[in-house]
């Protein structure tokens, strides 16, 4: 029968404790992303701060010694104590304000004294023993009157005194540009065009509806029937839009969008407009000759025509388009001293960690008799202390995989890229001794300012291709050599992806035709149709 019971095994479980999922996250962090994580936990933990010459500050292996000893069952406070004073007792912090020194006042007995008791020449006189007499100042009729008061409430309310105004300074986030996206730029000039309510609402929808090329995603009846407009007014509106700028937004499709364009050239129903509307299919592959005769047109008509063409630009709308810059900073110096390569971790502005002191003394229960404080105080030095471990084991980690690479890499260091050797992850987890997860995670999103330029270090890492020649030819020379092929080639006669292939194995790299095209469609490089150039 099925019952609810209660059952006690014990079995192994692998578990990652917040130390080690924080040494594992701290490993893959760049330095600009280590720089922000670093910023937060000072400003998070109060026992961690950045390290500034002439201030006392604990070691981490000072402050493990103490975080152990507070573990111990015996009353710890005062090993402590002892452990960080030498004495067992807190010094006494003197006050830092210096000792009054005795005030000696000469007098002249014998100047004239009025019978209040000041001089007949402006000093005050004496006072008699066990008497205080204030000194008396003269007052200023005008330092009675409250000028502030007097401009508020009588004068211009346009004017303020200084005391009584309050200045509201504006924020500095007000000085910095944002960018002018595309449907901020297309609004912009929509505001100022004279248009229907409804047909600019309608418009609104359309530019709500722009990919980041320009194109149009939606149809024209999906816009009329989500915002109730009729089709008249949508049709309306998508002609509003087109004739905005830049030219070709609102397009369906890269056809219409070079209409637009050049359209907005005054180009309509011209030669370059015909080869677009028309004989778009023979543009792509090139055969001009075939325009010109379809066209009735001379051979140097239809080039003009092409020239103007190749000037036109497919995807307006992505200069409006904020796909955000990436900031690169390199990670790693590798520079050359004479015969050997320098390997120099970048620590340019990264904070330099250390445990705040002060602190310490609320470990004793003689000055902080609440546990609570006592225990936090406890885990957070502990938390500082781990982190500072974890970038110190994230330092070390780089650098062996940097040395690893420099082992490896010497003659891309000394020769550039065509000399880059295959390298594997796995080889490198070896021979430092760490798991390949690890040296995956060091070298991800680091960058390497190297003396042939800089390069992510992931970039240093491919796969070896097979064959006689090819085990030391890595994926990427071997790209390379295929766009280096075909950028050589015979345009009225390109070279097939078997031509390609005999090629590379004439030259002892074993590749089948199938691996040729899919690495020229990785490059993005046309088909052997789409290249010929038709004479």
């Amino acid at each position: 029968m099925l019952s609810p019971r209660l059952q006690l095994k014990v079995s192994q479980k692998q578990i990652l404790t917040p130390g080690l999922v924080q040494m594992v996250t701290v490993l893959q962090l760049n330095r600009l992303e280590l720089k922000d994580m670093i910023a937060q936990e000072i400003a998070e933990n109060p026992v961690l701060e950045e390290s500034v010459d002439g201030i006392e500050e604990l070691s981490p292996e000072e402050m493990q010694s103490i975080l152990e000893r507070e573990r111990v069952s015996e009353p710890s406070d005062q090993v402590i104590l002892e452990t960080v004073n030498g004495t067992g007792s807190e010094p006494e912090i003197a006050a830092g304000i210096p000792e009054a020194s005795p005030v000696e006042i000469e007098f002249d007995a014998s100047a004239p004294v009025s019978t209040d008791g000041a001089s007949l020449d402006g000093a005050q006189a004496p006072a008699a023993e066990g008497e205080i007499v204030e000194p008396k100042t003269e007052k200023d009729p005008f330092d009675e009157i409250d000028f502030g008061t007097f401009f508020d409430d009588y004068l211009d309310p346009g004017y303020k005194s200084p005391a009584s105004e309050t200045v509201e300074k504006p924020s500095f986030e007000t000085f910095l540009s944002s960018p002018v996206t595309l449907a901020d730029h297309l609004h912009s000039q929509l505001a100022v065009l004279v248009m229907s309510e409804d047909v600019r609402d309608a418009a609104d929808n359309i530019i709500g509806n722009l990919n980041e090329n320009g194109y149009l995603t939606a149809t024209l009846e999906e816009i009329a029937d989500s915002g109730q407009h009729s089709m008249a007014e949508v049709q309306e509106a998508l002609r509003m839009v087109q004739s905005l700028d830049p030219a070709g937004v609102g397009a369906k499709d890269v056809r219409e969008c070079l209409l637009l364009q050049i359209e907005s050239r005054n180009g309509r129903d011209g030669v370059a407009w015909q080869i677009v509307a028309n004989h778009l299919k023979l543009l792509e592959t090139r055969q001009i000759k075939e325009i010109a005769r379809q066209l009735g047109r001379p051979l140097e008509h239809v080039q003009t025509a092409l020239d103007v063409i190749r000037h036109l630009d497919p995807y307006p709308g992505l200069r409006y388009s904020d796909r955000g810059s990436r900031q690169v900073e390199p990670d790693v110096y590798i520079f050359k001293e004479g015969d050997e390569y320098i390997i120099q971790l970048n620590d340019d502005d990264l904070p330099q960690l250390r445990l705040n002191a002060q602190y310490r003394k609320m470990l004793d229960r003689d000055q902080e008799p609440s546990k609570e404080i006592r225990n936090y105080v406890k885990d957070r030095y502990a938390a500082a202390i781990q982190l500072i471990k974890n970038i110190e084991q994230r330092k070390q980690t780089i650098l062996k995989v940097c040395q690893s690479i420099v082992r490896r890499q010497l003659d891309f260091l000394e020769h550039g890229i065509d000399t880059l050797k295959p390298m594997m992850i796995k080889e490198v987890a070896e021979e430092i001794g760490v798991h390949p997860s690890t040296v995956s995670r060091a070298v991800a999103s680091k960058y390497a300012d190297t003396p042939q330029g800089v390069f992510e270090l992931r970039y240093f890492f491919s796969e070896a291709v097979q064959g006689s020649a090819g085990s030391a030819t890595p994926l990427l020379i071997l790209k390379r050599r295929v766009k280096k092929m075909i950028e050589e080639e015979d345009t009225q006669h390109p070279l097939t992806d078997e031509q390609i292939t005999a090629r590379l194995k004439s030259e002892g790299i074993d590749v089948t035709r199938r691996t040729v095209a899919k690495y020229r469609e990785d490059m993005k490089i046309p088909s052997t149709h789409q290249r010929r150039v038709r004479a």
